[in-house]
């Protein structure tokens, strides 16, 4: 099991404090809450820091507590149970790569050696710049479209080495790139080279169904007939008759 703790004193800063907008929306997400469970909405905060700093300091965790009217050491445990917190800074561009199997056997070592390069030998190490830094992460449910990776919110797929360094490079340079399939032909899960099943037109107009009804023969009782009891069903639910002066 991995421990995961808050990064050194040395690099936490002094204070936290929710922007405006945020602060109003944090209120607004406890008064969802009943008087005394408060405490529901730390997920919730948790993560709304998170999108604000980037990551989860110490000075971000006791502002919450007080927030919520709860023991510094309880927020301290939620954000340590969640992996999807971040407890040390991150560069502007968090890229998470998928090494579980599926990925592996499609060639994840490629990203991340295209990781290793372009961003920095070491994973949860910003870069120099500021703008990247990466991680290995477990399944992020993709597996058919192995290799991919997650950056923010967007996920990333059917990815090589060099369609890795080629997202970064443009990353870097203020280009955007589109999430999905980076192979430029695949729409969504579906084969390579376009869908290979279900393609037939008559699929879709109709008449299919009229093939499938010549073909099977229809009942000849109609739908009420079928549903009368038979004589068998009758004499099952017959009541038991017990013969004279048996026991009850």
């Amino acid at each position: 099991m991995s421990l995961r703790r808050l990064a050194p004193p040395e690099i936490q800063p002094a204070s936290f404090a929710f922007s405006a907008e945020n602060a109003e929306w944090a209120q607004a997400t406890i008064a969802k809450y009943p008087q005394g469970r408060q405490a529901s909405a730390v997920i919730s905060l948790l993560w709304r820091g998170q999108e604000q700093e980037g990551w989860v300091s110490h000075p971000m965790i006791e502002s919450i507590a007080r927030m919520l009217n709860m023991p510094f050491i309880r927020v301290l445990e939620v954000a340590t149970f969640y992996t999807m917190f971040n407890l040390e800074p991150v560069g502007t561009y968090l890229v998470q790569v998928c090494t579980t199997t599926p990925c592996w056997l499609r060639g994840s070592d490629d990203v991340v050696a295209a990781c290793k390069k372009h961003i920095h030998p070491h994973e949860k190490t910003v870069s120099e710049d500021g703008k990247f830094s990466w991680m290995e992460v477990e399944c992020l449910g993709a597996c058919v479209n192995a290799p991919m990776l997650q950056i923010g919110s967007d996920f990333y797929e059917d990815l090589d080495g060099p369609t890795t360094e080629r997202m970064i490079e443009d990353l870097r340079a203020g280009k955007e790139i589109k999430p999905g399939p980076q192979n430029y032909g695949r729409v969504s899960s579906e084969p390579e080279g376009g869908a290979l099943s279900l393609t037939d037109p008559s699929l879709y107009d109709g008449s299919v169904i009229g093939q499938y009804h010549e073909q099977v023969p229809q009942p000849a009782n109609t739908d009420a007939e079928a549903k009368a009891p038979t004589q068998a069903a009758s004499d099952r639910e017959a009541p038991i008759q017990k013969p004279p002066g048996a026991a009850t």
